[in-house]
């Protein structure tokens, strides 16, 4: 049986946590669609094209990934890729409250989609997007957060920005 994942997030900018959960999960299905959300209530530092880019390099080994963007509900995104699973990778138990709310909530507006939770590998329990920002912003190193490519598109960034 073929099965198509969908990983949803911001991945703003992607981190070590995602890329564990993007190739474990590429082991598990058949094709994974890695989803970068366009949230307008979100104020994200990289565009939409440039975190797809950056997934797509740092995903092209993996013959079974797939990195896109989409906005909307996510049921809906999934049902057009004909996906039945979306990946949602939680850090820590405090992150567990919100995955469960949303996976009925997409289980309510979809029967046919499940919700499957993974766990980050533990030397990527204290990883987020957020935290990584605050921390370039101030200088820091973030070798361990995030990989070569994301770093030093972050950091060029963040010197573009202190420039203008």
């Amino acid at each position: 049986m073929r099965t198509i994942a969908v990983y949803p997030g911001s991945f703003d900018p992607p981190t070590n946590g995602h890329l564990d959960i993007i190739e474990r999960s590429s082991r598990v299905f058949s094709r994974v669609i890695v989803a970068v959300a366009v949230n307008l209530r979100k104020n994200a530092f990289f565009t939409p094209a440039e975190r797809v880019r950056m997934l797509k390099r740092l995903t092209s080994a993996m013959g079974n990934v797939e990195v896109t963007s989409f906005r909307g509900l996510l049921v809906d995104f999934a049902r057009a890729k004909e996906a039945h699973i979306l990946v949602r990778g939680i850090r820590a138990i405090s992150d567990f409250e919100y995955e469960y709310q949303m996976a009925h909530m997409n289980r309510k507006l979809d029967q046919e989609i499940d919700t499957v939770i993974m766990m980050t590998g533990e030397r990527h329990s204290a990883i987020s997007s957020n935290i990584v920002k605050e921390i370039a912003r101030f200088g820091g190193k973030i070798d361990d957060l995030v990989p070569p490519l994301v770093r030093d598109i972050l950091f060029k960034k963040l010197k573009g920005a202190q420039g203008k």
